[in-house]
């Protein structure tokens, strides 16, 4: 049996869960996520757990165990607290800034400034403070589209190996190369 899988998930309080058709909706104070569910599991609401069981041992059923129990953990977590990521922006001449609450203006070295549309579910918040990197806060209670959102924002100009500029995650370990003149020696 899926270790992820046979493990319930605790309710918070504040946080309302409903099964109808196939359909796990989940609502709380940070907003309501919906989640189509595989008809091969069962999901149970017992007071205030939720239980993902399987009807087979079928090859399918034990892959997607796990994986709805962990989308449907995502979902409570993100509606009671919400999910939140930072990134960073390394580059001299490299800015980021709010224009409204839902443009986010990047300039990263192109010709052009990129302006970047959120969806109504993600937050942004940009930051620049002197002698420190420009910061990008992004809050959302939908775990995937909040990834979505921070990887194509760092599409924009991945960190590059010899000087580190471009868009990164705080925390993110760039793997550094050295350059031609080390390689001479």
């Amino acid at each position: 049996m899926s270790r992820i899988g046979k493990l319930p998930i605790e309710i918070p309080q504040g946080v309302d869960v409903k099964i109808e058709d196939n359909v796990i909706t989940v609502k709380g104070p940070k907003g309501e996520l919906k989640q189509t569910l595989n008809p091969s599991l069962k999901v149970e609401v017992e007071g205030n757990e939720i239980k993902v069981s399987r009807h087979d041992d079928e090859r399918e059923s034990r892959a997607q165990h796990g994986l709805y129990r962990a989308l449907i953990h995502n979902m409570v977590v993100g509606v009671s607290t919400g999910f939140k990521k930072e990134l960073e922006i390394v580059g001299v001449g490299y800015r980021a800034t709010n224009k409204g609450k839902d443009v986010l203006e990047l300039a990263l070295g192109y010709s052009h400034v990129i302006y970047m549309k959120m969806p109504p579910e993600v937050t942004v918040e940009a930051k620049t403070e002197r002698n420190k990197n420009p910061l990008i806060t992004l809050e959302s209670a939908d775990k995937q589209l909040l990834g979505q959102i921070c990887a194509k924002i760092r599409s924009f100009r991945k960190p590059e190996p010899y000087k580190g500029k471009g868009v990164k995650f705080v925390g993110e370990v760039i793997r550094r190369k050295s350059g031609k003149s080390a390689a001479a020696k």
